[in-house]
């Protein structure tokens, strides 16, 4: 079984990236196993912090999810052409661990918005991030789910089929990236 750990950019319970996370989740091949990290209650990063009292315990239990896994997906919204804030923080943290929990895993990045661009920028700039955490983003399939409200019914499933279509081959791409 491959093990996958998911980060939502978006904290809001109803954001249109974990409803693209929900549907990749429902895509997953039966020889994956998901968890979401949930990182809501990690701190702005400071360094002070780590000196005066160690690595907090909401940060260490977001490294040990993200070091147990074999793959990682991450869906996010684009936020003034970049990542948000929150993700950022969490993955700054994440990159000062000793043991570099990213390091050598495969990455896929799912991006919906409610523009036609899809959060291609917000991509572009996790891709870089991801370069530095010496992680593998996934080069295909690309998803960018543009004009994301018209795409999911009001239970928040996605209805769009070509968009399922893809994510279940971001699934297969993914757990196949595990096994290279």
């Amino acid at each position: 079984m491959t093990r996958i750990v998911g980060l939502c950019g978006s904290l809001r319970a109803q954001s249109w990236n974990r409803k693209l996370l929900n549907a990749f989740v429902e895509a997953l091949p039966e020889t994956a196993t998901y968890s979401e990290a949930d990182y809501a209650d990690v701190p702005h990063f400071n360094a002070d912090l780590v000196a005066e009292s160690g690595t907090p315990d909401p940060v260490e239990a977001l490294n040990a999810q993200i070091a147990a896994a074999e793959a990682i997906v991450i869906a996010t919204p684009e936020y003034n052409y970049s990542v948000p804030g929150v993700l950022k923080n969490a993955i700054d943290w994440v990159s000062r661990a000793p043991e570099k929990p990213f390091a050598g895993k495969p990455v896929l990045i799912l991006t919906a918005s409610v523009s036609a661009l899809g959060g291609v920028r917000a991509q572009y700039h996790l891709r870089q991030i991801l370069v530095f955490l010496e992680a593998h983003a996934l080069n295909r399939p690309e998803i960018f789910l543009s004009q994301a409200p018209s795409r999911f019914d009001e239970a928040g499933k996605l209805t769009d089929p070509v968009a399922r279509d893809l994510l279940a081959q971001a699934g297969l791409a993914l757990t196949g990236a595990v096994s290279r």
